[in-house]
């Protein structure tokens, strides 16, 4: 995962330019929203392709676009010293990067890293703030998407201090297998420590702990869940609590 500020641009390509040209809304966020103010935020959106690695966001620089992922999953990186990062939450097409800028700031707070390639929507940091300002569905659905956020955010924290690296790593697959939608997907070792904040042997540790109990397969990457009830009963309490229909899961978002 790229740590040099100098190697953090972006290389997106535009799918389209013009609005009309626009995907069917798969964003559920976005499809949440009225008809009506839908239709006024897509002409302001464009779709774009976002690669695995791509920064979006660093943190303490400025806020220049909003994301709504289609297909794209997007972590959210707590970043120390410049150097030392955990995962504190990931963005699927339930969600949006950027929320904060409704609030009045300005600065990401997290690093945004593309941890799979997709679509992403794209719109422009003021075109969000003003669309905010005066679409009062949007600031209701928003309030309570950022709440949630953070509440996720918060657990996810406590279970990084206080609960064992191998039920640590269940729940963070059941969460992209949620996100993703499908029980296969790639993670190297490099990420998942980064994701994790340990080294990349502890994670070769846990992967293996849970491969030879049968729960998964993990080979280069790809990964594969073979026992979804079995991975639940070895993750800790975590999951539980911020999977979907969860406490603190997005479900609550869309009530």
């Amino acid at each position: 995962m790229p740590t040099d500020q100098t190697n953090m641009n972006l290389n997106f390509d535009t799918a389209h330019s013009n609005p009309a040209l626009l995907p069917q809304v798969s964003n559920r966020l976005l499809a949440s929203l009225p008809e009506e103010d839908l239709v006024q935020i897509e002409a302001l959106c464009e779709p774009v392709q976002a690669e695995v690695g791509e920064v979006l966001y660093e943190p303490g620089h400025p806020i220049a676009f909003i994301y709504f992922p289609v297909d794209a999953l997007v972590s959210l990186l707590a970043v120390a010293e410049g150097r030392m990062t955990l995962e504190v939450g990931s963005i699927g097409r339930e969600g949006m990067l950027g929320a904060s800028v409704a609030l009045g700031h300005r600065q990401a707070q997290v690093r945004a890293v593309v941890q799979r390639a997709g679509t992403v929507l794209r719109m422009g940091a003021e075109d969000f703030r003003d669309g905010f300002a005066r679409m009062e569905s949007l600031q209701h659905l928003l309030h309570r998407y950022t709440d949630t956020l953070l509440a996720q955010a918060i657990q996810i924290a406590v279970c990084s201090r206080f609960h064992v690296l191998e039920a640590r790593l269940a729940r963070s697959l059941l969460i992209t297998r949620d996100r993703l939608q499908s029980e296969k997907f790639h993670l190297t070792h490099e990420f998942l420590a980064h994701a994790l904040g340990v080294r990349r042997v502890g994670v070769t540790k846990a992967a293996s702990a849970l491969q030879n109990q049968k729960l998964i397969t993990y080979s280069r990457g790809n990964i594969e869940i073979l026992d979804s009830a079995g991975l639940e009963a070895v993750s800790c309490r975590c999951y539980e609590l911020v999977k979907e229909n969860g406490a603190i899961g997005m479900g609550k978002v869309f009530v």
